[in-house]
């Protein structure tokens, strides 16, 4: 987009300040159920490609900047979870958003130091560089819809130069999504304490799908390598979901794996009464190495 496109489009919008106090956390359903995200925190720039019936995605990343992580990801849970909380108060939403970092920080349990800003600026130069396209919501199964997860952001300061905060434009596609009750959902907030992109993104399918069924829900192993996007093997991926499930850390969920051959197990999921507490060892395959990932 030109400058004087995003000239324009911002002109168009009205400012929304982001709501003070402690919000439920809200998930938008797409991103819950297929994969846009990287797993690692090591950068990706190879394209994630999803075709399954009808639905197509693809998701590529810049050399530079990699692509978004499922801890950028993080800043869409808070601007969705803003958005309802303002919808629900009867208050005018914008997908021109301004918040300070400490109040993005904070509410997706994140540390407020200066490398923890920089980190903040990284995931959400990760979130304007990588670009989707999707046949998800479109009205004819072969057109698509591109767009960034950010289309534009920027920091804010007064007439001395002083920081007032950020501001960030939200794409149609997520913002449409959001403002759709039926599109939406409240996750568990102990869903930020988890360190593995595995984990974090299983507890998304499963809560997108498991929901709060009794009788729970299943998938086998190849059809969730599928739905990650994960560039591990099917074998390495499998050991990881093994061993998610000997641990338990997904919060209101109880995992089990129904045998069946090498490979082609099922793992079944239901809600569950029982609190486990998040533990701090990651899977095998998603190790966090020193960087920029929020």
């Amino acid at each position: 987009m030109s400058p004087d496109a995003h000239r324009r489009e911002r002109e168009q919008l009205d400012l929304f300040r982001a709501l003070p106090g402690d919000l439920a956390p809200r998930d938008a359903q797409d991103l819950m159920a297929y994969p846009f995200f990287s797993l690692a925190k090591s950068k990706r720039v190879v394209p994630i490609d999803f075709r399954k019936g009808g639905i197509t995605i693809r998701v590529e990343a810049t050399a530079e900047h990699g692509m978004a992580t499922i801890w950028d990801a993080d800043i869409l849970i808070w601007a969705a979870s803003q958005i309802v909380e303002a919808r629900d108060a009867g208050l005018r939403t914008s997908r021109l958003m301004a918040a300070t970092p400490h109040e993005i920080l904070t509410f997706i349990g994140r540390g407020v130091s200066s490398r923890d800003y920089d980190r903040l600026k990284a995931a959400l130069d990760r979130l304007q560089s990588t670009t989707i396209a999707t046949s998800i919501r479109q009205v004819a199964e072969r057109r698509r819809h591109r767009f960034s997860w950010i289309n534009e952001w920027k920091e804010r300061a007064d007439a001395s130069g002083r920081p007032l905060g950020l501001e960030m434009i939200l794409p149609d596609w997520f913002y449409s999504g959001v403002l759709d009750d039926a599109l939406v959902l409240t996750i568990d907030r102990a869903y930020f304490d988890l360190t593995g992109g595995l984990e974090r993104w299983l507890y998304r399918l499963v809560r997108k799908h498991g929901g709060r069924q009794e009788r729970g829900w299943s998938f086998d192993f190849a059809h969730l390598h599928i739905k990650s996007g994960s560039l591990s093997p099917l074998k390495h991926f499998a050991y990881d979901l093994r061993d998610i499930v000997r641990r338990q850390p997904l919060p209101g969920y109880q995992l089990a794996i129904q045998r069946g051959e090498p490979l082609s197990e099922r793992l079944t999921f239901k809600p569950s009464s029982v609190s486990h507490p998040v533990r701090e060892r990651r899977s095998r395959g998603d190790h966090a190495r020193d960087g920029d990932n929020l």
